[in-house]
């Protein structure tokens, strides 16, 4: 199975790349960010976002990806900003992505928000130098016999709509298309539309029901992943996914909310039984969650006033 992973990794490197190349995760519904800057900061919090990702475990050279958000609002110009960081290992392949956002808030309808975004980074791309080469390959300059990188400019744009119960998405990211020459990959320029919604059952908040889709393309092919967690006492969630052409997905979670500066808590846990022909090698990928917003509360000023007549 390592040959032929790394048989894979270098007939993709003998050419420019062009396939999906952002990371996936199952648990996209707290990762709305990374992918649309329009959201920094729309939901009035300072939250810090971590996902750690082990795609197809027992697969040798399988995906390793680590994601980090931060954002905030900026709440006396109408904006809000953020920070997205990603670790991607897949076969002889490293990954960087680092992405700035910032993002204008206009709002609507009282409770409701329309932002617009843009963020601006850099991608780094590194191939190792461990190929394992059959006959007739070992002359071949694209295949490197030592340890490449290569860096590229990353652009990408947003809008985004959030209200009490509905938000809804649509973003481009790695627009230029940057070119990597050293390593022969080009960035792919990828397109998402993403959507969510709570539903009080009955009215009742006690039990919510939490329906998302996120559509992923970048115009030569096209992934949908559909979930529905249910959420009980904002406390412990359940939840399933489907993403097309590749896994059913389990999903469990826990928030705790403090009452002091409406801080929140969540940790969750994704498993992906595969449903790909990769079943076969394959017991299945892994993935936690773990945030924490919090609101920073200026302390009450108490004023004091003294008569001359009463001491």
């Amino acid at each position: 199975m390592r040959r032929i992973i790394i048989a894979g990794a270098c007939a993709l490197v003998g050419s420019i790349a062009t396939a999906q190349q952002d990371p996936q995760f199952t648990q996209y519904m707290f990762d709305r960010l990374s992918i649309n800057p329009a959201v920094a900061g729309t939901n009035g919090n300072i939250c810090a976002t971590m996902l750690l990702r082990q795609q197809w475990a027992g697969f040798d050279g399988a995906p390793k990806t680590g994601l980090i958000n931060l954002h905030g609002p900026l709440a006396k110009i109408n904006s809000g900003v953020g920070l997205s960081v990603y670790f991607d290992k897949l076969g002889q392949e490293k990954s960087t992505i680092a992405r700035v956002h910032y993002a204008y808030h206009l709002k609507v309808g009282g409770q409701s928000t329309l932002s617009a975004g843009i963020y601006a980074g850099m991608t780094g791309r590194g191939l190792e130098g461990h190929w394992v080469a059959t006959d007739g390959v070992e002359g071949d300059n694209s295949i490197p016999t030592a340890g490449k990188s290569s860096n590229g400019f990353d652009l990408g744009a947003g809008l985004y709509y959030k209200s009490p119960q509905l938000w809804l998405g649509i973003s481009s990211t790695q627009l230029p298309e940057t070119e990597l020459k050293d390593v022969s990959i080009k960035n792919k320029r990828h397109y998402y539309v993403q959507a969510g919604y709570d539903w009080a059952i009955g009215g009742n908040k006690k039990y919510t029901l939490q329906p998302s889709v996120l559509l992923k393309s970048d115009a030569s092919s096209t992934q949908l992943d559909l979930g529905a967690l249910f959420l009980y006492d904002n406390m412990v969630w359940l939840g399933v996914g489907y993403r097309t052409e590749d896994a059913i997905t389990p999903m469990i979670g826990y928030q705790h909310q403090f009452t002091k500066g409406e801080s929140m808590l969540r940790i969750g846990y994704s498993y992906d039984v595969t449903t790909s022909e990769l079943k076969n090698h394959s017991s299945g990928s892994h993935e936690v969650m773990l945030s924490f917003c919090f609101k920073i509360v200026k302390p009450e000023v108490i004023e004091m006033y003294h008569h001359p007549r009463f001491l």
